[in-house]
């Protein structure tokens, strides 16, 4: 049995065999929040898709305190160690294994810049993850346009689906809809809608673009910050 329990924005926290992980933990600061970053005291896992701050978030509070390791690309992930953060580099390819499983980067199409001190330097690719737990595969998009890449994600046979739908920096919901046709996951949730009026959506409005793309065996899951998903 996997936990998928959404925290807002496109926060995640997920539980599995050998995993209590968090997915991009933008929690200080995010208005639409369902946890605070001290609520995480056993964390062994964290994702980070990129570093924009509504991403990077309190991962290296939560990090340092709880002794994760942090797992996003090998530019991110060589900044974060010189924070003292433990970190897993990564690269956007084939799947690496880990005692709780196994790990994918996609491509996001994105920006991943490292902003300190004032000075913005390279930080890498953005990406998405395919996660695998328990037997079961979670695609957590991260911030992105739509791409033909998502295509590829049907043979992952991906049980849930992260997609954004807020638009003007992601993807909207009518490109959310078509990368649901894609990938063809067995469940899709929406995020990163809402936080800001930039990013305003209704995610009824994203099922019912799903429905009319007639995708016969994906179901839109809808959760409020602070739901949890058990499949």
């Amino acid at each position: 049995m996997l936990k998928l329990r959404y925290l807002g924005h496109s926060a995640f926290y997920i539980e599995g065999t050998g995993l209590k992980g968090l997915i991009d933990p933008f929690l200080t600061g995010n208005p639409k929040a369902a946890a605070k970053a001290a609520d995480f005291t056993d964390i062994n896992a964290i994702f980070l898709t990129h570093t924009h701050g509504d991403h990077l978030g309190d991962t290296i509070e939560i990090a340092l305190r709880t002794g994760a390791t942090v797992y996003t690309c090998n530019e991110t992930a060589a900044w974060l160690a010189s924070k003292g953060v433990k970190t897993e580099g990564m690269h956007i390819g084939g799947r690496a294994q880990f005692p709780f499983g196994k790990v994918k980067l996609t491509p996001a199409w994105h920006g991943d810049p490292i902003i300190e001190d004032g000075e913005t330097r390279y930080g890498g690719v953005a990406c998405g993850f395919v996660i695998e737990v328990d037997g079961k595969r979670v695609y957590h998009a991260g911030d992105t346009g739509l791409t033909m890449e998502m295509k590829l994600l049907e043979a992952e046979k991906i049980d849930v689906a992260c997609l954004p739908i807020g638009g003007y920096f992601t993807m909207d919901i009518t490109d959310a809809a078509r990368a649901a046709d894609f990938i063809h996951p067995i469940k899709a949730i929406p995020m990163h809608y809402d936080t800001f009026p930039k990013i305003k959506a209704d995610p009824e409005d994203f099922s019912m673009a799903v429905a009319e793309a007639d995708l016969l065996g994906t179901e839109i899951v809808i959760l409020a910050p602070g739901q949890t998903l058990e499949f």
